[in-house]
């Protein structure tokens, strides 16, 4: 298992992710599982900036990762892979390749409809339930911005008694 980190978050690659994550957890290539991102060259390049020359980042769509998972997680050195939201991740949990994985709960921002759980996830109710799926069929799900920051379960921020 070389994939280190399953990071939700609506930023996908950028600074937090690359230097906070990427530095401390040693993250030698970061998996981008985004359908749009996937087809996307010159976006794939934006996103891909703030690497480092010598760092790839795979860009999937969601039936790509799951088709590409022992492939992608096998890679030489220590990698990373982000989803932009729940709904794939939890896409991920249902084809089976997050167990015994704990999947972390980056930034999901205030928009209609989210309610704060805290100040870098806000949640509606679907994304309540993804993480609730998400959690039944990996090692757990946490909240934790950064590597040093205090981390918080899935049951403190939400019911997942079913």
């Amino acid at each position: 298992m070389t994939l280190v980190l399953f990071r939700i978050d609506e930023r996908l690659l950028h600074g937090q992710v690359i230097v906070g994550w990427g530095m401390r957890l040693g993250i030698d290539y970061y998996v981008v599982v985004d359908d749009e991102l996937a087809t996307s060259e010159w976006e794939q390049d934006i996103y891909s900036a703030g690497l480092a020359e010598k760092t790839p980042a795979f860009f999937v769509s969601a039936v790509e990762a799951v088709e590409r998972f022992r492939e992608l997680d096998s890679r030489k050195g220590r990698g990373a892979l982000l989803t932009r939201g729940t709904a794939v991740m939890k896409r991920l949990a249902d084809a089976g390749v997050l167990v015994d994985r704990r999947v972390n709960l980056g930034g999901l921002h205030a928009t209609e409809g989210r309610r704060r759980v805290l100040t870098y996830v806000h949640l509606n109710p679907g994304e309540e339930e993804d993480l609730k799926a998400i959690h039944g069929a990996s090692a757990g799900v946490t909240a934790r911005d950064l590597p040093a920051g205090r981390e918080l379960f899935i049951e403190d921020l939400v019911d997942v008694v079913e």
